[in-house]
């Protein structure tokens, strides 16, 4: 077996790992026999260097096996998820879950909390009182088995090796790596104990990939790995220049959430979602396409049997369902400020990343994973690209705790929106989807 030092020059002289190579480095990694330093400098040569697919696929599956791998086999309904690479606004997930098990799926959705200007599932749903994302295994089971679905966060036996690599790339400015990037999201969903698997991978001012090419590229790569281990995937691309929906914040978002359960919610919210949620009807093999997809998902949403499902996760996890019928059951922010249009003419921009630091700023977010977040604060009632605005109308919300700092954000903000006087032709949300070995 090869010492770690070797394994390092390897990959800094540009050759590829065996598998059993990559196994010795993550099972060193979880043990604490490979050393921190020693895994950050091959982090170091394999964001220079690169992976094959080969060699990205061993290290999915290593990681994957390097803690408890649920096994979901007593569970007869087909078990589908959907992971999203991140993005200002994205609620997706909290509307997609119930809509997916109302419709006969089961949605075993382990998900992760914010970092930067991009919200996490996690923290939105805890903004909801007293619901618990802390499940334990044995409850995750028994909650997929009653109501088809469970909304949960990782346990230290899940994924070790995940987030032990995940706290080096971060302060080793790694974490750009396809190869580390896709081991880091496939290995997790994949240790589920799903059959298949969406993905909505974005690019754009407000996602992680800001270059199409880009994100074409590691919708290819984590296509690639769920084939290569047995598990049907496809990558939807999204556009994420603008936020997503209308609120920015973790309790204004399940706001908008509940909106669109009720069948009021965005139009652009409610594209992604039921495009996603057709994908992984077709994935499960329900419906063959999304002409027959999307009747049976307007039907869930229109008869409130979608709503009712979001009722019962909140309720089974802990949570006071009564938000569903009184907003004011969420945290509020103390102070709200209105952020007025400075001209008239047609809202040409929407500066997703700008909004998302402002969010960021008034405490919605996190810099650093051991940092707290404000559940109350964020920005609501954004005006979308395209809309006509006139001088003095309200172009957002800001809902802060602190009014001073509210009044130096509001004006900070102002720089996210253009106004120009002809309307720019607007661009497409979903630019296409990757099934097989390309993008259509």
């Amino acid at each position: 077996m090869s010492l770690p030092e070797e394994i390092i020059a390897q990959k800094r002289d540009g050759r590829a790992l065996s598998h059993e190579e990559i196994r010795f480095w993550i099972e060193g990694v979880v043990s604490g026999d490979f050393l921190d330093y020693q895994s950050a400098a091959l982090l170091m040569a394999i964001f220079l260097k690169g992976m094959d697919a080969e060699e990205t696929a061993f290290l999915t599956e290593e990681m994957m096996h390097s803690g408890e791998v649920i096994s979901l086999d007593e569970i007869s309904l087909p078990k589908v998820d959907k992971h999203s690479t991140g993005g200002v606004g994205d609620k997706v997930s909290l509307i997609l879950a119930p809509l997916a098990a109302s419709v006969g799926l089961c949605v075993p959705m382990i998900s992760g909390r914010g970092l930067g200007h991009t919200g996490g599932t996690l923290d939105k749903l805890e903004s909801i009182p007293g619901f618990r994302t802390d499940l334990t295994i044995r409850s995750y089971r028994r909650q997929l088995e009653s109501l088809g679905v469970a909304m949960v966060g990782q346990t230290e036996d899940f994924v070790p090796a995940d987030k032990k690599l995940y706290a080096l790339r971060d302060v080793t400015a790694t974490v750009e790596s396809l190869p580390l990037i896709c081991a880091s999201i496939m290995s997790k969903k994949l240790a589920e104990g799903i059959d298949s698997l969406v993905l909505d991978v974005k690019f754009g001012k407000g996602a992680f990939m800001k270059q199409k090419d880009d994100a074409i590229a590691l919708a290819e790569a984590m296509v690639a790995i769920g084939r290569k281990m047995g598990k049907p995937t496809r990558a939807i691309l999204t556009a994420m220049d603008q936020p997503l929906g209308c609120s920015v914040g973790n309790a204004l978002e399940v706001i908008e959430v509940i909106e669109c359960l009720q069948g009021r919610g965005p139009a652009d919210v409610m594209e992604v979602t039921m495009t996603l949620t057709a994908h992984m009807m077709i994935c499960a093999g329900v419906v063959n396409n999304l002409n027959e997809a999307f009747p049976f998902l307007q039907e869930k949403i229109s008869s409130g049997a979608a709503l009712d499902k979001f009722r019962e996760i909140i309720k089974e996890q802990g949570g006071d369902e009564g938000v569903i019928d009184d907003y004011s059951r969420f945290p509020l922010a103390e102070h709200i400020v209105e952020v007025r249009a400075v001209q008239s003419g047609y809202v040409n921009e929407v500066n997703a990343l700008e909004v998302g630091i402002i969010s960021l700023k008034l405490g919605a977010g996190r810099s650093s994973i051991e940092e707290s977040i404000d559940p109350a604060v964020g920005v609501s009632d954004l005006v979308k690209v395209g809309s006509k605005i006139e001088e003095g109308e309200v172009i957002c919300r800001l809902h802060g705790n602190d009014g001073c700092f509210l009044a130096v954000v509001s004006e900070e903000i102002q720089s996210a929106f253009v106004i120009g006087e002809e309307r720019k032709a607007l661009l497409p949300l979903i630019h296409g989807v990757v099934i097989g070995e390309s993008f259509d």
